[in-house]
């Protein structure tokens, strides 16, 4: 008990180091906030998911005490909580009749990593403002603040709703596109952080020997046939839906959207593996990725949809055995 409080709030400190250096605007200080998950995951996954509720609690008080006490919410619900409730589901496993472990499937762990992003998405969205038209002048004024200090003279008219931006551009038009888009592009960013920080730690953990699931390689991965489905959904919603109803439908239409990226890299991968030509191809593919961003994803995750859809469950890939749904025991 004492090793978990104690393991615990030094987790929660770190973590919360992490998480306020961003105020000094600095890229450094940008990076190492994307990893203040990472101690609480390492508290949850190498001691017990308490571990990662005390460095939660803990974490969060120091936040308030010293910063202010509405940063403290935003640091439990947007990284915290969040990583302390992936390394739990990591971690969940049942035995079965012949003596193995079967432990919750990695595919079902990356669908809530994308449910998880989207719905801190949304909370953010919704926290800057409490009605729907609160928050577009909340994100109108922030956006068109970056664009004077990017851009100077060239974007001063966007505030009286006329001007140009370079290029011709409508600045009224450039700013209305990037409130539209925000949450699905912010919702889309977040789920690679938090896959990154999931891996990072259970390797870091794995290496420690603290670990007690085997983890599985990445390339193995299938998300559940559902998923699909769930992304339709989102992505109808998206369109349909208006307020804020449907800045959730964008951002787990991003979230999703991003989850099957990752699944179409994973199944890329898993496609290669035991051809002469496929560090080759891995090359190529990774390249494209990095040069057409924008439009690589997309296909990415066409390819993740066919893999998740068409493709053999994760349980035949790994083991070949019938799924056995994980119950609500953590084994730590």
């Amino acid at each position: 008990m004492m090793s978990t409080l104690v393991i615990g709030a030094g987790a929660g400190l770190v973590s919360a180091l992490l998480f306020t250096v961003v105020i000094t605007g600095s890229p450094l200080a940008v990076m190492l906030s994307y990893v203040a998950p990472l101690p609480v995951i390492i508290a949850a996954l190498g001691w017990n998911h308490r571990a990662g509720l005390v460095a939660a609690a803990v974490g969060a008080l120091a936040i308030g005490i010293a910063l202010r006490w509405a940063a403290a919410p935003a640091f439990a619900l947007g990284v915290a909580l969040p990583a302390w409730w992936l390394a739990y589901l990591g971690l969940l496993g049942r035995a079965t009749g012949d003596g193995r472990t079967e432990w919750y499937p990695i595919g079902r762990l990356l669908l809530w990593v994308a449910a998880v992003a989207g719905l801190v998405t949304f909370a953010g969205a919704v926290s800057l403002g409490w009605s729907y038209e609160a928050y577009v002048e909340t994100m109108r004024r922030a956006i068109e603040s970056v664009l004077r200090a990017e851009l100077g003279a060239g974007a001063e008219g966007a505030a009286e709703g006329a001007g140009e931006l370079p290029g011709g551009l409508s600045a009224v038009a450039t700013v209305d596109t990037i409130v539209a888009v925000m949450p699905l592009a912010a919702a889309a960013s977040f789920v690679p952080m938090l896959v990154i920080n999931l891996w990072g730690a259970a390797k870091a953990v794995s290496l420690s020997g603290r670990l007690p699931r085997p983890w599985p390689p990445l390339p193995l991965m299938v998300l559940p046939r559902q998923a699909p489905f769930a992304l339709a959904l989102a992505l109808a919603g998206g369109f349909m839906l208006t307020g804020f109803a449907g800045v959730l439908a964008q951002a787990l239409t991003g979230a999703l959207a991003a989850a099957f990226a990752l699944q179409g890299l994973a199944a890329i991968h898993r496609w290669t593996m035991g051809k002469g030509g496929r560090p080759l191809i891995l090359s190529f593919v990774y390249l494209v990725v990095v040069i057409f961003l924008i439009w690589a994803l997309p296909v990415l995750a066409i390819v993740g949809v066919a893999a998740a859809f068409f493709g053999p469950p994760e349980h035949q890939i790994t083991s070949g055995t019938p799924p056995v749904a994980p119950d609500s025991q953590n084994r730590t």
